[in-house]
């Protein structure tokens, strides 16, 4: 079981959603979330003053899924986040060791 984590552009969430529900990701976690990357942000003017915006808003998104679905859902989000644009994000894996559904008691794949 692995855990997918990705940092997306907020406007992208539904796109996403509907990407990791066609290939069968019935669950996911979203966070609302600031940083930055390579973009090191940007300025804004507001009533003729310049602000330095050092942390942009951007979405966190976790899946739990079977290890052999890692693939299919990194591209999935990949593919549905990407404008071609800097901070698109980033996608990261993690092991996931134990996975319980309270409700059942059931245990690992069968929680997810």
């Amino acid at each position: 079981m692995k855990i997918v984590m990705a940092i997306i552009k907020p406007f992208k969430l539904e796109e996403v959603r509907d990407a990791l529900t066609g290939i069968g990701v019935h669950g996911l976690t979203v966070t609302e979330v600031k940083g930055y990357g390579r973009q090191k942000g940007h300025t804004e003017i507001y009533r003729g003053a310049e602000y330095a915006v050092s942390f942009l808003p951007k979405l966190k998104i976790e899946v739990a899924v079977a290890a052999d679905l890692t693939g299919s859902v990194i591209d999935a989000i990949a593919a549905a986040a990407r404008t071609g644009q800097i901070g698109d994000g980033k996608i990261f894996v993690l092991p996931l060791e134990k996975a319980v559904r309270i409700r059942t008691g059931e245990t690992d794949a069968d929680a997810l």
